[in-house]
């Protein structure tokens, strides 16, 4: 597992140095996609990081990251998201003109990636669940929260007993997001074995609905990408009950069907209706 999370770390760095190593959209793009299908969207959300500060830091302000949405980095539309909310941990100010230029659901996911950033790098800053620190309000401490679950799985390396106390120190109310982000880091960057995943699902407990729902957006967005992987597939078996295609039809269903007026934002009515679904099918199975 050391060897894997140190793989991605190193795979996120590649990308972050190829936007300054490209003089073109166009050829990070061919850069990018010369890394191993598995690890690609690693690679994608480090360089999304780097465009997103280059942008901010020069002079001339450009908006490279979005000429790269429209470009290359369109089927990694949402580790690109993400990885501009590892920017937003190193912007001393105006993260929210950031914001405002990412899409506008899809914005949250930034959010999420601030939490993993503050989690990954300053995980005892959190740990009581008590300190705010860097935490916006409104929705946007629950993405936050979502991304600082997924920054335990790297933290403590994928270690069920370890991820599952860490959480119980955290609010109740709080403990559904960070479960979903696990759910999501060990689908999309894996890999436990199955019967690992078995006793994850089960120190989930009430809350494995949050932790289906980050399988299957992990599935979603290995399925835009076109990088499908074999742990994926596995963790969605155990998780959701389904195949990891199933998986990520099931958010396309949930999005469609989004209710007009839900009183909270659209990405969080999108996961919410993501996992309602995968909780009613369960039920049919059975």
């Amino acid at each position: 597992m050391r060897d894997r999370l140190e793989a991605i770390g190193a795979t996120f760095i590649l990308g972050y140095h190829a936007v300054f190593e490209e003089r073109s959209i166009e050829k990070l793009g061919w850069a990018l996609d010369s890394v191993d299908p598995e690890w690609r969207g690693f690679a994608y959300e480090g360089a999304a990081m780097a465009l997103v500060l280059l942008d901010y830091f020069t002079f001339r302000r450009r908006d490279r990251l979005g000429d790269f949405l429209l470009g290359p980095g369109s089927p990694h539309k949402y580790m690109i998201h993400v990885g501009a909310g590892w920017a937003l941990g190193r912007i001393p100010v105006g993260g929210g003109a950031v914001l405002e230029r990412l899409d506008p659901m899809l914005k949250w996911l930034a959010i999420d990636g601030l939490g993993f950033h503050e989690g990954y790098f300053h995980w005892k800053k959190y740990a009581d669940g008590a300190a705010t620190n860097r935490r916006p309000r409104g929705y946007g401490a629950r993405a936050f929260d979502q991304g600082l679950g997924r920054s335990l799985w790297f933290v403590e390396g994928g270690d069920v007993d370890r991820m599952s106390s860490q959480i119980s120190g955290f609010a109740r109310s709080r403990r559904e997001d960070l479960w979903s982000g696990i759910g999501l880091a060990c689908s999309y960057a894996g890999a436990l074995s199955r019967d690992q995943l078995e006793r994850l699902r089960a120190a989930a407990g009430p809350y494995i609905g949050g932790v289906a729902q980050g399988a299957a957006f992990a599935a979603k967005a290995r399925q835009r990408a076109g990088n499908p992987a074999a742990h994926t597939e596995i963790a969605c078996q155990v998780l959701c009950r389904t195949s990891a295609n199933d998986a990520a039809a099931i958010t396309d269903e949930a999005l469609r069907n989004l209710p007009a007026d839900s009183g909270a934002p659209s990405y969080e009515a999108w996961r919410r209706r993501t996992a309602e679904i995968i909780a009613e099918q369960e039920c049919v199975r059975i």
